[in-house]
């Protein structure tokens, strides 16, 4: 028996083509293409606007495998993380993020993670595989009803900084965002978008030369590289000085906003000197915004978070040199969907 495509591998232009095959009017390739991505119908059963031998019809032609929510925590801070079960049984988690003024995303590109960054739970676990587009893209409308469902609200923000390394499922990461942004997807603004690396630099140049239109976050966590292949062992090959240069040249081909992330670990990464470092490193690069981040505790790492004297005393020294900084106050500990805690624990 032959293997049935995925028919949301097909775009519209292709769909229309099996339809005049099948002898069908175009009109119905369109409310077909509406159902897949702008009413995320998870069956053919659902579009209900065509004929059962037409529905019946497609479900012999193709597959439409779509993810399903197969566990839900919700925090005491209005967090709901979300254990998701893909089409072959592997797992993902993503997080809803709420906030007075924002509905944030916080998605998987990948099962698991091939990077070992050893303050990151993620980074613990085995990369099983990539994540397809329209996997990612099921996981951003399921957090979005979720928003509507317990909130009210749409989703305003997405950040891909859930399992896994975006850049190194490139292809389907750009394709996600492709239909998220799509009027006939989620028409969600690419300004509302920030895609995270560990620091890819090949591909960071590579999103300058496709000019992608959403943002960019570095996973910095160290200034010096000493100290950062410590904790993230990818540096060994995209070192500080390789990633300066890619983010400059990401700038400097698209204009979009680049933030940095920087946990803060006690005894590690928390002293003057390593704000000094800090500080070096932000003004070789045109850095919207620095995050410092809360460390939040994961099983295997020993890692420890500061006082929060030292935390304050951290952010008026970046502070005092005019560096933009906000400190990041971990959401969703309780449940393991803070940052870094994501394992596919519910």
């Amino acid at each position: 028996m032959l293997q049935q495509q995925n028919i949301r591998h097909l775009s519209l232009s292709q769909i229309q083509d099996v339809f005049a095959e099948m002898g069908e009017k175009p009109f119905r390739a369109k409310q077909v293409y509406e159902w897949l991505w702008a009413k995320q119908a998870p069956d053919f059963a659902s579009m209900t606007n065509l004929s059962k031998p037409l529905r019946a019809s497609l479900e012999e032609r193709f597959s439409l495998p779509s993810i399903r929510v197969d566990a839900t925590q919700h925090s005491a801070d209005g967090t709901i993380k979300s254990r998701f079960r893909l089409h072959d049984g592997h797992l993902v988690e993503g997080v809803l993020i709420p906030t007075a003024t924002r509905q944030t995303a916080c998605v998987s590109s990948q099962v698991g993670c091939s990077l070992s960054c050893k303050f990151c739970a993620t980074g613990y676990m085995e990369r099983k595989r990539n994540l397809d587009f329209d996997e990612i893209f099921d996981e951003v409308a399921l957090i979005n009803q979720q928003a509507l469902e317990h909130n009210g609200k749409k989703l305003t923000n997405i950040v891909f900084m859930g399992m896994g390394e975006p850049l190194l499922n490139y292809k389907n990461v750009l394709r996600s965002i492709e239909r998220i942004t799509s009027p006939e997807g989620l028409a969600m603004s690419p300004k509302r978008i920030t895609v995270s690396t560990a620091g890819v630099a090949k591909m960071i140049r590579q999103l300058g030369d496709d000019q992608v239109r959403f943002n960019l976050a570095l996973s910095l966590h160290a200034a010096n590289d000493e100290k950062r292949s410590e904790i993230m062992p990818i540096n060994d090959t995209n070192n500080l000085k390789v990633l300066v240069e890619s983010l400059n040249y990401f700038y400097k081909a698209t204009q979009n906003e680049i933030s940095f992330e920087y946990i803060l670990f006690r005894d590690f990464n928390d002293s003057v000197k390593d704000a000094d470092e800090l500080i070096k490193i932000y003004r070789q690069v045109p850095v919207d915004l620095v995050n410092i981040i809360e460390y939040n505790p994961i099983d295997n790492a020993l890692f420890a978070k500061p006082s929060e004297d030292a935390t304050e005393a951290f952010m008026a020294y970046l502070a005092k040199h005019k560096v933009n900084a906000r400190l990041r106050r971990s959401r969703g500990k309780d449940i393991d969907a803070a940052c870094g805690q994501l394992a596919n624990k519910a």
